[in-house]
């Protein structure tokens, strides 16, 4: 009997594999727009309609389809191209960011029903989104229109809608695997069982007998060369501790070997078949185990070539400073607070995964190089190159240090990012692309590895653990006296990133305060477990917990309103920022609107009214905390950009950040079309490709505007000039009386088009392009502060969020849509780290919760509304008086909401996430101690002050 099914009216009558999900068998057939998310029917990204029934097609057998009319994202748009009005409506609220989810919401949305869309947040229980916060979403699933049309010049401050949206809203914006690349050969990873073992043996007979498979790689293959897998602009920021491929495995779930096959099933085969003989070595897992004498190894290296500060001791890297003398300090003060502060573990959760396809194409060099000829031992020769499509927030450093591992030349590699499925710092690493790189150059054939869901989980990074230990003190009358922190980063296996978050979380955290004393020790310490990496906030969320929550304690135990407390002793505009672990010189203060973000809040607060939601019984309270973040990484971050005049009179940017929901593109684009005089649309964008564009060091730090923005802004400033003046000399007319039009110069009352001006330029040696660079510094910072209104159950631990105001000092803000969205966004995620979100793992390291439905991700019925509100300022340094505003609205969420927890219950929570369970348990704790729900908790006697 044939099989038949017919996919967007297109009839095919190819058989399904055995076991195959409509899923792969949709994906097989070019219907990109379904969506891998999670593989087990938790986020709906690949949802299509089933003779018109939303199913999750990962869980759909593609045999059950045969006969049946399947639609995906693609063939949703009405018959003559018109979009469907689902389709519409996400476009005009801008209801996305990284886009990833965007088909599956569109597809379940585009079947509800009249009684469904009265009850969103059941409706929508089947799709995940990680991007927006879920109020873009509502907004277009009710038909609100956000997105503006600006004239020409008037871009920049208006709400535009992002240039891929058409594409993304259908199906048809591609992603990193969403091509067809001929020959492709898939590989999948055998992983470790155990923390901490040297392989003996390894034997891969038995794998190279599978059919289809073509070859096994081990550390035997591998290079000697170790790396980091962290990228950032300078190398030496990061230790180098790891091998491609390595004979000791420091975690469960590190990579021992890759198989190569023709399919996904033989290169798993395979992986079941080789057989490995392991010395299991010590392991440990808590970091303050890890740095005593006697504590397993974990990276026994020279610590200068690696940079690991001390090896023998597990300590990757520390910092320690004192300003003043903080025992006087404490001495001084009428009241001391002591408390230790724990976070925990959080993954990305990015619903496109790791993933990188290489190949080879044809190379157009005429003469290869030396470095070239080299290169062909290593498998490419002078008449191809190698290309690496990879999900990744830093195409240029990802070449850079592939090039470093196997000496390629750079003019033989070429590495680039399509439009990436959500990144959150994750995919500022280099965890994929170098094993594919190894296969791809031993097989001269296209290989593909795409990380499962599971492998997410325990195969890339998380966000790192911290214990910080606090101590402050504080007079009668609410001023500091002194600070001090003692902090300890979990930076599992490998020490990515671990150094320099450790640095930063110490930095912000405490010069946003004025204390004449303050000391600061911290330490970044390996562990057997998962490695941490760079996660938004990059060290400053966990920290802003505990000193926020601390001084919201200060000031409850004198008598203070916080908000009062923190205006007493917080940094003022043109002061200098003192952090005891270490000053960076080209951090200003080149606008300052943290007392507007403060007083938004107190009107909040003097307004609020949301208390009369409150279930009867429940107890009540509100909270407040704030953060103050570089709007940039330190040590400088590169971008160069060019703005080009086209033949047809559009214009053309290069500029190699990528885009990934961060919004930089729209941004880069209304910053020319204000410098030029023109509108967005008529101006095409190249990016996050190292053949097209200039070198950028990442979309990472918050940088793409204030860094790459600031390129673009000089590239465009600088072609507005050239053609400005050629068409002065051009139509003999003074310059100052020439000005750009949307499409033409009008020149002391002539208009010549640009079409015309490019077409005399051609023959002259005036080129009508400009190029722009910024290397990242001076930087200036940002500040955010968050209030909510809380209702608890003193009966069941149950929480619910009443209000939720948030206030941004993001300098200029260039697109307010997509600016409250990132804002959004960043509540929504820390809203998950606070209330549930935790990677958990047993006591051999390994990760219990490799699924969306163990690690709870927010849903749209666990989002509140957060009501965004940007300060009037302008900055000094940023383009065109912007600020970064990607990272920061994460920071200080946790300690916002364990504020206002305390002052509805008065029991102080020091540890994320606040389950409702231990919210429970500390209640009943607290009334059996004779305490009523509501007075204040004294959990810590001992290490408590007195007035």
């Amino acid at each position: 009997m044939t099989f038949r099914i017919r996919v967007n009216e297109t009839p095919f009558d190819a058989e399904p594999r055995p076991g195959q999900c409509l899923r792969t068998y949709l994906r097989d057939r070019g219907w990109f727009g379904v969506k891998k998310g999670c593989d087990s029917g938790d986020c709906g990204a690949c949802t299509v309609h089933v003779d018109g029934e939303p199913v999750h097609s990962c869980l759909y057998p593609a045999v059950r389809a045969e006969g049946r009319s399947v639609t995906t994202v693609e063939g949703l748009a009405e018959p003559g191209g018109d979009l469907h009005p689902v389709q519409q409506r996400f476009l005009d609220a801008q209801g996305f960011q990284c886009g990833f989810c965007t088909a599956g919401f569109l597809m379940t949305t585009a079947k509800l029903d009249e009684d469904q869309l009265t009850d969103l947040p059941r409706a929508l229980k089947g799709n995940l989104c990680r991007c927006t916060g879920y109020r873009a979403i509502e907004d277009a699933v009710r038909g609100v229109t956000h997105v503006e049309e600006p004239g020409p010049g008037q871009s920049v401050g208006r709400s535009l809608g992002a240039p891929a949206g058409p594409q993304v809203v259908t199906g048809t914006a591609r992603y990193t695997f969403d091509i067809d690349v001929p020959g492709l050969l898939h590989m999948k990873l055998l992983r470790s069982p155990h923390p901490h073992a040297r392989i003996v043996a390894i034997d891969t007979s038995a794998a190279l007998r599978v059919p289809g498979v073509h070859t096994v790689l081990t550390h035997h293959d591998a290079p000697e060369r170790l790396f980091s897998s962290a990228r950032h602009e300078h190398p030496t920021e990061d230790p180098d501790d790891t091998r491609v491929l390595d004979d000791v495995v420091r975690f469960v779930g590190q990579r021992v070997a890759a198989v190569v096959a023709d399919s996904e099933a033989a290169a798993e085969e395979g992986c079941r078949r080789i057989a490995v003989e392991y010395e299991q070595l010590p392991h440990v897992l808590d970091p303050e185990l890890a740095i005593r004498p006697g504590a397993p190894v974990i990276h026994p290296k020279d610590a200068g070539a690696s940079r690991i500060a001390r090896p023998e001791e597990n300590v990757v890297g520390e910092v320690h400073g004192e300003i003043g003398d903080v025992e006087q300090g404490f001495a001084d003060a009428d009241l001391v607070y002591e408390e230790t502060f724990r976070t925990q573990r959080v993954q990305h959760a990015s619903l496109e995964t790791h993933g990188a396809v290489a190949y080879f194409e044809p190379s157009e060099a005429s003469e290869p190089s030396e470095a070239s000829e080299a290169a062909e031992e290593d498998g490419i020769t002078g008449r191809e190159r190698l290309v690496v499509r990879s999900s990744t927030q830093v195409p240029f450093l990802t070449r850079r240090a592939l090039c470093a591992l196997y000496d390629l030349p750079e003019d033989q590699v070429r590495v680039v990012a399509g439009r990436v499925g959500g990144g959150f710092g994750g995919k500022q690493e280099m965890l994929v692309e170098d094993i594919v790189v190894l296969a791809a150059l031993r097989l001269r054939r296209p290989v593909k590895l795409e990380f499962t869901r599971a492998e997410q989980f325990f195969g890339a990074t998380t966000r790192h653990p911290f214990s910080i230990a606090i101590k402050a003190g504080a007079k009668r009358d609410g001023t500091l006296t002194a600070l001090r922190l003692r902090v300890v980063a979990n930076t599992g296996a490998y020490g990515n990133h671990g150094p320099a978050v450790m640095f930063h979380s110490v930095g912000e955290s405490m010069a946003v305060y004025r204390a004449p004393h303050k000391k600061v020790d911290a330490y970044s310490v390996y562990t057997n477990c998962v490695p941490a990496g760079a996660f938004r906030g990059y060290g400053l969320g966990q920290v802003t917990f505990a000193v926020e929550s601390t001084m919201d304690e200060l000031a409850r135990r004198l008598g203070i309103d916080p908000l009062v407390f923190r205006e007493r002793n917080i940094i003022g505009p043109g002061e200098h920022m003192i952090s005891p672990g270490g000053e960076e010189e080209d951090l200003h203060i080149a606008s300052y609107g943290l007392d507007q973000c403060l007083k938004v809040v107190r009107d909040a607060i003097a307004e609020d009214r949301s208390a009369a939601d409150a279930p009867a019984g429940w107890l009540v309270g509100q909270g407040t905390a704030m953060s103050m973040i570089a709007t940039g990484p330190p040590g400088g971050h590169f971008a160069d950009a060019t703005v080009t005049l086209l033949e047809d009179g559009r214009y053309d940017i290069a500029v190699g950040t990528a885009e990934f929901g961060n919004g930089t593109t729209t941004v880069h684009k209304q910053i020319t079309a204000g410098a030029l005089g023109t509108t967005v649309d008529r101006i095409a964008i190249r990016q996050s490709d190292t053949d097209v564009v200039r070198h950028d060091t990442g979309a990472f730090g918050s940088a793409g505007t204030v860094v790459a923005g600031k390129a673009v802004m000089r590239a465009a400033n600088g072609l507005a000039e050239r053609i400005l003046t050629f068409a002065a000399e051009y139509a003999r007319a003074p310059r100052s009386q020439c000005r750009l039009l949307a499409d033409a110069v009008e020149c002391d009352g002539r208009t010549v088009s640009l079409k015309e001006l490019h077409e005399a330029a051609r023959g002259t040696d005036v080129p009508l392009t400009a190029d722009g660079h910024w290397g990242g510094s001076p930087r200036s910072v940002a500040f955010n502060a968050q209030w909510f209104r809380v209702a608890v159950d003193p009966d069941t631990g149950e929480m619910r969020i009443l209000r939720s105001v948030h206030s941004a000092d993001a300098g200029k803000v260039m697109n307010p849509l997509q600016c409250r969205g990132q804002v959004e966004g960043g509540v929504a995620q820390a809203l998950g780290a606070t209330l549930f979100e935790q990677v958990l793992v047993d006591d051999t390291g390994k990760v219990l919760t490799p699924a969306f439905r163990r690690y709870r991700l927010p849903a749209y019925a666990d989002v509140p509304r957060t009501e965004v509100h940007f300060m009037q300022t302008s900055d000094a340094i940023g383009p065109l008086g912007a600020k970064s505003m990607s990272e920061s609205p994460f920071n200080p969420v946790a300690p916002a909401f364990a504020n206002a927890l305390r002052d509805a219950t008065g029991v102080r929570f020091t540890e994320v996430p606040l389950l409702r369970d231990k919210v429970w348990l500390a209640l009943e704790e607290h009334r059996a101690a004779g305490a009523e729900p509501g007075r204040s908790a004294r959990a810590h006697p001992a290490r408590e002050g007195s007035v």
